[in-house]
Protein backbone atom coordinates (compact mmCIF):
# COMPACT_ATOMS: atom_id res chain seq x y z
CA UNK A 1 0.00 0.00 0.00
CA UNK A 2 0.99 3.23 -1.00
CA UNK A 3 0.65 5.87 1.99
CA UNK A 4 2.27 8.76 0.16
CA UNK A 5 0.06 10.75 -1.28
CA UNK A 6 0.59 11.33 -5.30
CA UNK A 7 2.95 14.60 -6.45
CA UNK A 8 0.07 16.46 -8.50
CA UNK A 9 1.80 18.67 -10.78
CA UNK A 10 0.79 22.28 -10.18
CA UNK A 11 -1.30 23.89 -12.77
CA UNK A 12 0.38 26.49 -15.28
CA UNK A 13 -1.23 28.82 -17.73
CA UNK A 14 -0.39 28.12 -21.37
CA UNK A 15 -0.24 31.54 -22.78
CA UNK A 16 0.39 30.35 -26.29
CA UNK A 17 -2.95 31.57 -27.55
CA UNK A 18 -2.83 34.81 -25.98
CA UNK A 19 0.26 35.86 -27.59
CA UNK A 20 -1.61 34.56 -30.71
CA UNK A 21 -4.62 36.93 -30.13
CA UNK A 22 -2.03 39.46 -29.50
CA UNK A 23 -0.06 39.34 -32.97
CA UNK A 24 -3.55 39.13 -34.92
CA UNK A 25 -4.41 42.23 -33.27
CA UNK A 26 -0.70 44.05 -33.80
CA UNK A 27 -1.53 43.16 -37.23
CA UNK A 28 -5.01 43.85 -37.76
CA UNK A 29 -3.82 47.27 -36.17
CA UNK A 30 -0.84 47.45 -38.59
CA UNK A 31 -2.65 46.81 -42.01
CA UNK A 32 -5.65 49.28 -41.14
CA UNK A 33 -4.36 52.33 -39.75
CA UNK A 34 -4.58 55.32 -42.49
CA UNK A 35 -1.45 57.27 -42.65
CA UNK A 36 -1.29 61.01 -43.51
CA UNK A 37 -0.97 61.39 -47.07
CA UNK A 38 0.90 64.86 -48.19
CA UNK A 39 0.03 66.79 -50.81
CA UNK A 40 2.38 67.47 -53.95
CA UNK A 41 0.99 71.05 -54.69
CA UNK A 42 1.75 73.49 -51.90
CA UNK A 43 -0.44 76.45 -51.53
CA UNK A 44 -1.23 78.59 -49.19
CA UNK A 45 -5.41 79.37 -49.26
CA UNK A 46 -6.18 83.02 -48.29
CA UNK A 47 -7.98 84.88 -45.43
CA UNK A 48 -10.82 87.17 -45.70
CA UNK A 49 -9.94 88.52 -41.93
CA UNK A 50 -7.27 91.07 -43.12
CA UNK A 51 -7.01 94.47 -43.08
CA UNK A 52 -8.78 96.88 -45.56
CA UNK A 53 -6.40 98.13 -48.07
CA UNK A 54 -6.77 101.22 -49.80
CA UNK A 55 -7.43 100.83 -53.80
CA UNK A 56 -6.17 103.60 -56.27
CA UNK A 57 -9.33 106.63 -56.81
CA UNK A 58 -8.91 105.22 -60.51
CA UNK A 59 -9.59 101.49 -60.78
CA UNK A 60 -12.40 99.66 -63.13
CA UNK A 61 -15.11 98.70 -60.98
CA UNK A 62 -16.92 95.03 -62.09
CA UNK A 63 -19.43 93.41 -60.31
CA UNK A 64 -21.40 90.56 -60.64
CA UNK A 65 -24.52 89.62 -59.19
CA UNK A 66 -25.88 86.23 -58.32
CA UNK A 67 -27.51 85.58 -61.23
CA UNK A 68 -24.51 86.25 -63.28
CA UNK A 69 -25.01 89.85 -64.80
CA UNK A 70 -22.03 92.01 -65.33
CA UNK A 71 -21.95 95.53 -64.49
CA UNK A 72 -18.73 97.65 -65.22
CA UNK A 73 -18.63 100.69 -63.38
CA UNK A 74 -22.07 99.95 -61.67
CA UNK A 75 -23.94 100.31 -65.56
CA UNK A 76 -25.32 97.02 -66.87
CA UNK A 77 -24.00 95.48 -69.68
CA UNK A 78 -26.59 94.48 -72.23
CA UNK A 79 -25.92 90.21 -71.90
CA UNK A 80 -23.10 88.06 -70.58
CA UNK A 81 -21.07 87.19 -73.62
CA UNK A 82 -17.58 87.87 -73.50
CA UNK A 83 -17.38 90.41 -76.68
CA UNK A 84 -20.02 92.57 -75.15
CA UNK A 85 -18.35 92.88 -71.77
CA UNK A 86 -14.87 93.20 -73.67
CA UNK A 87 -16.86 96.29 -75.32
CA UNK A 88 -18.05 97.59 -71.91
CA UNK A 89 -14.75 97.08 -70.58
CA UNK A 90 -13.03 98.99 -73.40
CA UNK A 91 -15.45 102.09 -72.90
CA UNK A 92 -14.46 102.07 -69.49
CA UNK A 93 -11.10 102.09 -69.60
CA UNK A 94 -10.03 103.79 -72.65
CA UNK A 95 -6.49 104.17 -73.52
CA UNK A 96 -5.31 102.76 -69.68
CA UNK A 97 -4.28 99.53 -69.57
CA UNK A 98 -2.63 99.76 -66.48
CA UNK A 99 -5.69 100.45 -63.86
CA UNK A 100 -6.59 98.03 -61.40
CA UNK A 101 -9.79 95.35 -61.97
CA UNK A 102 -12.05 95.37 -58.90
CA UNK A 103 -14.01 92.21 -59.61
CA UNK A 104 -16.77 91.83 -57.12
CA UNK A 105 -18.86 88.64 -57.19
CA UNK A 106 -21.73 87.77 -55.46
CA UNK A 107 -21.30 84.33 -53.17
CA UNK A 108 -23.65 82.47 -55.14
CA UNK A 109 -22.32 83.74 -58.61
CA UNK A 110 -21.49 81.04 -61.35
CA UNK A 111 -17.89 80.13 -61.35
CA UNK A 112 -17.62 80.09 -65.26
CA UNK A 113 -19.04 84.00 -65.02
CA UNK A 114 -16.11 84.71 -62.87
CA UNK A 115 -14.17 83.17 -65.10
CA UNK A 116 -15.67 85.07 -67.90
CA UNK A 117 -14.67 88.75 -66.15
CA UNK A 118 -11.26 87.35 -65.92
CA UNK A 119 -10.76 86.48 -69.21
CA UNK A 120 -12.07 89.45 -70.90
CA UNK A 121 -10.28 91.82 -68.74
CA UNK A 122 -7.14 90.19 -69.23
CA UNK A 123 -7.95 90.17 -73.21
CA UNK A 124 -8.20 93.88 -72.68
CA UNK A 125 -4.53 94.16 -71.36
CA UNK A 126 -5.13 94.74 -67.32
CA UNK A 127 -3.41 92.35 -65.64
CA UNK A 128 -3.42 94.09 -62.15
CA UNK A 129 -6.89 92.15 -60.68
CA UNK A 130 -8.25 91.49 -57.47
CA UNK A 131 -11.42 90.37 -55.15
CA UNK A 132 -13.03 92.14 -53.27
CA UNK A 133 -14.27 90.62 -49.56
CA UNK A 134 -16.41 91.42 -46.57
CA UNK A 135 -14.95 90.19 -43.39
CA UNK A 136 -16.90 88.30 -41.61
CA UNK A 137 -19.46 88.88 -38.61
CA UNK A 138 -17.81 88.41 -35.04
CA UNK A 139 -20.67 86.45 -33.40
Amino acid sequence: MNLRPNPRNSPGVDITPLIDVVFLLLIFFMVSTTFERESQILIELPEATGVEVEHEKKALDITVNAAGTFFVNQREVVNTELETLKQAIGKAIGEQRNLPVIINADARTPHQSVMTVMDAASRMGLTKMTFSAHRPVAE
